[in-house]
């Protein structure tokens, strides 16, 4: 009777230790003191909007419009090296939690032996031959540890943490990868718009050159203007191989992304003009952000897990009970296991109490404690640190749009003055220098431009990333989470 209320209470008891309480969400409503505008991000068919309370959909980077772009990111979360290192991990601490709650079960083992040896029954003082013997054992051995302190249940709950702990950091993983190539794809799309830019401005200031030239040779100019002309044209051209490298290691990068080798890969052709801007942007209320965000869901795992901790070495400090039992049977010679004569068998119960261990036992429940106080703490730093950012980026986005509609109204001025000259020129009032000199203005407004159009879009898919990438509605990411 005292031995089934003993494991009744082992299998009902309380945990000793505190129960683990997710983190309460910050209690703001906006990620800082001003609202985001909901009209401050026009794209190409109208005016696009931060919808409020609405977190990222699944494969959020389709709202980009790009083929290219959805072939390279489908591409890459099959192939990228990272990804599959963190499912690894994930299927790792997956097995350590199996292991572990192998634990709560009976343990059984059999044994079988046979030995040969000398026994001697020799009187004090008198000369005797021993006694050569063979001895066969077959036995079985049954253990179960009673965790009626819950020390045991407390290392599972670790256990458990840390899977989830690998999960979010898949999630994490799938959402840099994928906010990775997405941008990397923008610099790509960008770096060739540039290029041809540029290599559209060369061609202009070599045909002024040209024109500087013959006039020089007709005696109407200076040599000081070819010169001029000259070195502006050879400024120009050195700005063209820098671009040219970055786009080259951003082509790289994108085949280290997608599990490729730069030798294997061949980056498509990717164009700025093709990639649209989403008419919606989604912006999560901040409690929201706390429960999806993969970094805040690894943190709070961890803090789980040293929670836990701090339960397992309270729990060793308390007595541990163990019952066992034995049964088997042994013989000289291997047909008497049979024989129900040679039988031998014990049942016990053993308790173990720390009783002097020199402070061991206090020490780890203390550095258990600080430990926990510690992943709370960096819990508190990674939430204010996400919250910083989806609030850097809500302003990032207005102020991208406030660049790039100054580089629009740039383009437009450059573009009718442009236009003012050719008719002028057309109408023989001036030469064809002035025309080249708008063009010019008119190209270099058209690459400041493309590079704050670009950046716009890069951090549009910054955004995405910082909001959690919308995991809870991706199947594919929560299938390699294992959700």
């Amino acid at each position: 009777m005292a031995l089934g209320c003993i494991t009744l209470f082992s299998l009902t008891g309380c945990a000793v230790g505190p129960d683990f309480v997710r983190p309460d969400a910050p209690e703001v409503g906006t990620y800082d003191r001003q609202e985001p505008s909901r009209d401050s991000y026009p794209g190409k068919t109208g005016p696009s909007r931060f919808d409020e309370g609405v977190g990222p959909a699944a494969n959020w980077w389709r709202s980009f419009n790009s083929k290219q772009i959805d072939s390279v990111v489908t591409r890459g979360l099959a192939e990228n090296p990272g990804l599959q290192a963190a499912q690894a991990n994930l299927r790792q601490s997956q097995e350590n939690l199996r292991a572990g709650s192998g634990i709560f079960y009976p343990q059984i083992s059999a044994t079988f032996g046979q030995s040969r040896g000398n026994s001697s029954s020799t009187p004090a003082g008198v000369t005797r031959t021993g006694t050569i013997f063979n001895l066969s054992t077959l036995s079985a051995t049954v253990s179960y540890s009673l965790d009626l302190f819950g020390g045991q249940r407390r290392a599972v709950e670790g256990l458990g943490a840390q899977v989830d702990q690998q999960r979010a950091q898949i999630l994490g993983t799938y959402m840099m990868v994928t906010g990775n190539m997405v941008n990397t794809c923008i610099a790509i799309a960008a770096y060739r718009a540039e290029i041809d830019e540029l290599e559209q401005l060369i061609a202009i200031e070599k045909e002024q050159l040209s024109i500087a030239e013959k006039q020089y040779r007709a005696g109407l100019t200076a040599y000081s203007s070819v010169l001029s002309i000259q070195g502006q044209l050879s400024s120009l051209e050195a700005t063209i191989p820098p671009v040219r490298q970055k786009m080259s290691q951003a082509e790289h990068l994108l085949a280290t992304l997608v599990g490729k080798t730069p030798a294997e890969w061949q980056t498509p052709d990717l164009r700025l003009s093709e990639i649209s801007r989403p008419e919606h942007l989604p912006l999560s209320l901040p409690s929201e952000l706390v429960r999806q965000r993969p970094d805040i869901l690894a943190a709070e795992a961890q803090l789980h897990a040293a929670n836990a901790a701090v339960g397992a070495s309270t729990a060793a400090m308390f007595p541990s009970f163990t019952l066992s039992g034995s049964y088997g049977r042994s013989s000289t010679v291997l047909k008497g296991l049979v024989d129900g004569e040679n039988t031998f068998w014990g049942i016990g119960a053993n308790i173990t109490e720390p009783l002097l261990n020199g402070g061991t036992l206090n020490a780890k429940r203390r550095s258990a404690i600080y430990s926990r106080d510690q992943s709370r703490a960096l819990y508190r730093q990674t939430v204010l640190a996400a919250f910083a950012q989806v609030a850097d980026l809500i302003r990032a986005i207005e102020h991208d749009t406030e660049l790039l509609q100054a580089e629009s109204r740039a383009i437009d001025d450059a573009r009718l003055s442009l236009d003012l000259v050719q008719a002028n020129y057309k109408a023989g009032s001036v030469s064809y220098v002035p025309v080249i000199l708008a063009d010019i203005q008119y190209r270099q407004a058209k690459i400041g431009y493309l590079q704050a159009q670009a950046r716009q879009l890069q951090d549009t898919t910054a955004l995405y990333v910082a909001l959690g990438g919308g995991w809870q509605h991706d199947q594919e990411a929560r299938k390699k989470a294992g959700l």
